[in-house]
């Protein structure tokens, strides 16, 4: 699906298309406003405690129904590491601690294309002995390397994260 603006957000001009900077761009004859289909930034985290990795199972699409690292796409007035943890309470409760920047990957959904930042981080105690699917999310439970749903997992990233950790490479 291509999102397309038709009205300048400045004058309210219809916007007509042009070559701008090298590629077709949407701008408005009147005022001048150029705009720019940015790419969206998410923040996930790979949640550890106990030996034990959160994940939280998807309610809605995409892969609705499959496990996933607690994430989500940053509000435009965010910084990363307060929009993954506004993500991770709003999922499942917990407040956590930030860490440290695991890595970044491509976001492809059928919605939006941009970045994913990923980090590891750790709960604030006391730690809760349930823990609330809320959000987008109707599960949230932790996992031993052993118990991780490798065939159920939605994104390519969370694969990746968890397979360094299961195999010690973090």
């Amino acid at each position: 699906m291509r999102y397309e603006a038709n009205f300048c957000p400045q004058c309210a001009t219809p916007l007509v298309d042009r070559e701008v900077f090298g590629r077709v761009r949407r701008v408005c004859p009147a005022c001048g406003v150029i705009l720019f289909r940015d790419p969206k930034v998410a923040v996930g985290g790979l949640v550890l405690h106990q030996d034990h990795a959160l994940l939280v199972r998807r309610a809605v699409h995409p892969e609705k129904g499959k496990w996933a690292l607690p994430a989500g796409y940053m509000e435009y007035d965010e910084e990363p590491i307060p929009a993954l943890k506004r993500e991770i309470r709003e999922e499942t409760g917990l407040q956590v601690r930030v860490l440290r920047l695991l890595d970044v990957f491509p976001l492809h959904n059928p919605f939006a294309r941009g970045v994913i930042i990923v980090y590891q981080a750790e709960p604030e105690p006391p730690v809760p002995d349930t823990l609330q699917g809320e959000d987008d999310i109707d599960l949230a439970r932790w996992f031993l390397p052993s118990e991780v749903p490798w065939d159920m997992l939605a994104f390519e990233s969370t694969r990746i994260i968890l397979r360094r950790w299961t195999e010690g490479a973090l």
